[in-house]
């Protein structure tokens, strides 16, 4: 390019390069919620399929620990709901990321090729 970016511009950049970044993590985060919580549905699915007075143990750190069928099925079920709770908060950032990354965009297009009117897509 002959041309100097000018300072606007390259803070623009930046600030896009930044939003990337923070959407990367974001899609990572959704991704390690969404596994967790399909391991749990397993779980509280194999736990549902248990008779009501067979012998359940918890996993604690590097110890298990036995618990009562009623108690384990609450807690997965907490814990699934939390999760799913979790993926829809961070599905709503991701699409606010992903909506400033477009605006960001397309501004930083018009003033880059300031002669060829808005960019789509």
């Amino acid at each position: 390019m002959a041309e100097q970016i000018p300072p606007q511009v390259q803070n623009q950049l930046v600030r896009f390069q930044e939003l990337q970044e923070q959407l990367k993590a974001i899609v990572l985060r959704k991704q390690q919620f969404e596994l967790e919580g399909k391991e749990v549905e397993r779980a509280l699915n194999e736990s549902k399929n248990l008779a009501d007075d067979a012998v359940i143990y918890k996993s604690v750190g590097a110890l298990l620990f036995k618990s009562e069928k009623s108690k384990i099925v609450g807690e997965l079920t907490e814990r699934k709901e939390e999760l799913d709770l979790r993926v829809k908060t961070i599905e709503k950032q991701e699409q606010r990321l992903k909506l400033q990354l477009e605006e960001l965009k397309k501004a930083i297009m018009e003033q880059v090729n300031p002669t060829r009117g808005p960019v789509s897509g």
